[in-house]
């Protein structure tokens, strides 16, 4: 059970690690700093608890640990419990969801491992928003895809917003970086998946014509300047969610979601 310790001095360093989210030179959820992981809000929070990210200190308000009570049955983690008032000094503003669990990063996964018990993956390249990022993983969960991968310049899965947005299935589906981009692509065609590049240019093949083999890996770029051509070239085909007259492209996130459905409703 974790050990509950009231915290009244918004100065306690036992707290350190929940500190000033709101400064972006500060963050204990930067890379380059404390590089923690934090879950915020109770389903996230349980999700925390079920994953890979094993969280060393809660903080948090009276009733959201009446709430976590049984999730944290067994978890030798201590809460710390304060007022809004004192949390919202740590944290630097008024937290609504009244409770934030910290991990540290555990090592990163192997894509080849990834891969060898996949069906359904998605590969990002250049999806640099926190909320796109988090709102793929959760619809990667709810839709069914095993894994993403992650090749050049994309934003960091484990900030918090990206952890919030996804409602906390960034902890628990598996991710990876591939270590060279695009090469680390003949990486994914040697575990015997189909790359489909997704694209709005109307040559390209419809996305439900493309999605055959048992293996499908759906390869997604950034809104705007979309997938890089190198990145289309080291792919087997391309393929596009046709769409309206007048509409050039959907948000990354809705077509990762409509390629995730696809690749269920025709397996």
């Amino acid at each position: 059970m974790a050990v509950v310790i009231d915290i009244d001095d918004p100065a306690d360093p036992r707290v350190d690690g929940f500190r000033d989210l709101s400064a972006a030179d500060r963050r204990p959820d930067r890379p380059g700093g404390k590089g923690l992981v934090l879950a915020e809000g109770v389903v996230v929070v349980q999700r925390m608890l079920s994953s890979r990210f094993r969280p060393f200190a809660l903080l948090g308000v009276a009733r959201r640990y009446d709430q976590l009570a049984a999730d944290l049955a067994g978890v030798e983690v201590p809460y710390y419990r304060a007022s809004a008032e004192v949390m919202a000094e740590i944290v630097g503003f008024h937290l609504n969801r009244g409770v934030l669990a910290a991990a540290e990063r555990p090592a990163e996964l192997d894509p080849a491992h990834l891969l060898a018990g996949a069906r359904t993956v998605a590969i990002l390249e250049g999806v640099n928003d926190h909320e796109n990022i988090g709102s793929i993983f959760r619809n990667a969960a709810g839709l069914g895809a095993d894994a993403v991968l992650f090749g050049d310049r994309c934003a960091d899965p484990l900030y918090r917003r990206a952890v919030r947005v996804s409602m906390g299935h960034v902890l628990r589906v598996p991710f990876a970086t591939l270590p060279t981009w695009p090469d680390s692509l003949d990486l994914v065609r040697d575990n015997g998946f189909r790359i489909i590049a997704l694209t709005p240019n109307p040559g390209a093949v419809t996305l439900a014509s493309a999605l055959t083999g048992d293996r499908v890996a759906l390869l997604l770029g950034a809104e705007g300047p979309g997938l890089t051509e190198a990145a289309m070239r080291a792919t087997d085909i391309r393929a596009r969610i046709p769409m309206s007259a007048g509409t050039d492209s959907l948000n990354v996130a809705t077509a990762a979601a409509m390629a995730f459905y696809e690749r269920v409703r025709t397996a």
